[in-house]
């Protein structure tokens, strides 16, 4: 009787230990940007298939870089699809650390900022003086963005009008639009959209490169879901399943690959020139 009692008591243990992680993988939140339309639906096999590995989670949509930052700092996601600056940041400020990135279809997994002008401009010299007079659109903290502009040294002494945008999209936008004389963006969008812009070129460009939409986890968050995620994660690109294969399909990519506060070493540079430290509020004065 003894026995039984106790076999039943460690069932009723192993139950609730269970039903509690269960509870806290419920409540896993992943913040991802919804600067373009569809973000949120293109990721919807990611939470099928993070289900199928036994990992309940949700997404929270965030309409810039900047609000997402805060809204991960204040502790309304677990984890977040972010952009490089955003994510150094986190690392600087040691919020987050990196656990995987996407690999696209093409073997892409990193990006650096290029510089985009109307056909005929100046070429960029490297100096702070090409932008004096200029008009200057970039999207707010991001690497590709304000960080790299703001890592320029003496950018603080140029004379510019800064104009920011909701994404690189956006920026390019509104450079071919004629609302601004450069802009800086990623190279992935110059790549993809660039031929829609014929009166454009690209006249300059960072020379390192970028860890491309890494999944940032919160240091105080659960390590035994992240662990459940980043292995669901990483198995994603030999997984020929249905869900696996919508997932790839979806997001455009072949997997997933680790990534390490190493692979941040330019973008942390870059950060740091700009002025980044742990004090920073993702917003500049």
């Amino acid at each position: 009787m003894k026995t039984k009692s106790l076999l039943c008591v460690l069932l009723v243990v192993l139950a609730v230990g269970l039903m509690s992680a269960s509870a806290k993988a419920a409540g896993f939140k992943i913040i991802i940007m919804q600067d373009d339309k569809g973000a949120a639906e293109r990721f919807q096999p990611l939470l099928a298939y993070l289900q199928k590995k036994g990992v309940e989670a949700a997404l929270v949509g965030a309409p810039s870089y900047s609000a997402a930052a805060k809204m991960f700092t204040a502790g309304e996601g677990d984890a977040m699809f972010s952009g490089s600056g955003v994510a150094g940041t986190l690392i600087i400020k040691d919020l987050a650390t990196p656990v995987v990135r996407p690999l696209t279809k093409d073997g892409h997994s990193t990006y650096w900022a290029v510089i985009i002008a109307p056909k005929g401009s100046p070429k960029y010299t490297g100096a702070a003086d090409y932008f004096s007079g200029k008009r200057v659109i970039f999207t707010a903290v991001a690497s590709a963005g304000e960080f790299f502009y703001r890592s320029i040294p003496n950018i603080k002494n140029v004379k510019a009008t800064i104009n920011i945008a909701a994404s690189h999209g956006v920026a390019l936008d509104a450079l071919a639009r004629g609302a601004a004389d450069v802009a800086l963006i990623k190279n992935r969008i110059w790549q993809d959209k660039g031929s829609n812009y014929p009166h454009l070129e690209q006249v300059g460009e960072d020379k390192g490169e970028n860890p491309d939409g890494p999944l940032m986890v919160a240091t105080r968050a659960d390590q035994k879901i992240v662990s459940a995620i980043s292995v669901a994660l990483l198995s994603l690109k030999e997984d020929a399943s249905p869900e696996a294969q919508a997932v790839k399909e979806k997001l455009g990519i072949q997997g997933y690959i680790k990534t390490t506060k190493e692979d941040f070493k330019h973008t942390l540079s870059l950060l740091e020139k700009a002025g980044v430290t742990k004090a920073f509020d993702y917003t500049f004065e």
